[in-house]
């Protein structure tokens, strides 16, 4: 489940999601998320920026922002778990064809990382999670989620991924009545391949 549309994010001002993490941080929910959006939408130009009409920006928008909600509730169990995974979207890795070097594992659905690429976005995120403690999944979209979870017992996940996988792995996640806890990255560039996310924030969630 992915959007019909691609965006383009990594060019907007820093200072659009401090705004975003303000009004999120006064817990104006739910009442004043269509309008936060809105404003957000046309204060920083979205529809200029990014390409994209102006209902798919929204859209882009308050899916963030329903994102970033849900992880405010998650943050202080995440912040206690010990064993935690990290799911990456295998759509950010460097080469999408035989010159990346990472195992598929049919048995979890998943992509192992084999750090042939330094500057590979999936390397860099993959090197950080497995110093922190993490296991690390790339994964070809968030429907690999259940396989990875009936296997193992993990007490929290980090998912990046664009909104729409996001919201796809917190169903599944919440299946788990609250013994797992979760938080989710935004990607800020989506598409196929070449897709982009903020690694500041990925070490921030972390």
């Amino acid at each position: 489940m992915t959007y019909e549309f691609d965006f383009d994010l990594t060019g907007i001002s820093k200072s659009f999601f401090r705004e975003l993490s303000k009004f999120i941080e006064k817990r104006n929910i739910p009442e004043g998320v269509g309008n936060i959006a809105q404003e957000a939408v046309d204060r920083f130009d979205l529809q200029e920026k990014t390409g994209v009409p102006v209902g798919d920006a929204l859209r882009v928008v308050n899916d963030m922002i329903g994102i970033y909600v849900r992880n405010l509730a998650q943050e202080k169990g995440f912040t206690k778990a010990s064993d935690k995974a990290l799911f990456l979207p295998h759509c950010s890795r460097k080469y999408m064809d035989k010159r990346c070097q990472a195992e598929f594992d049919p048995e979890y659905s998943t992509y192992y990382c084999n750090h042939c690429s330094e500057d590979c976005l999936v390397n860099k995120a993959t090197q950080l999670g497995e110093g922190e403690g993490y296991d690390v999944y790339v994964l070809p979209g968030g429907s690999c989620i259940p396989k990875i979870m009936m296997k193992e017992d993990y007490e929290a996940v980090l998912g990046v991924a664009c909104s729409d996988e996001i919201k796809l792995g917190f169903k599944h996640l919440e299946k788990y009545d609250g013994d797992v806890s979760f938080q989710g990255i935004p990607l800020l560039k989506n598409g196929c391949s070449n897709t982009e996310f903020n690694m500041e924030t990925l070490e921030k969630t972390m």
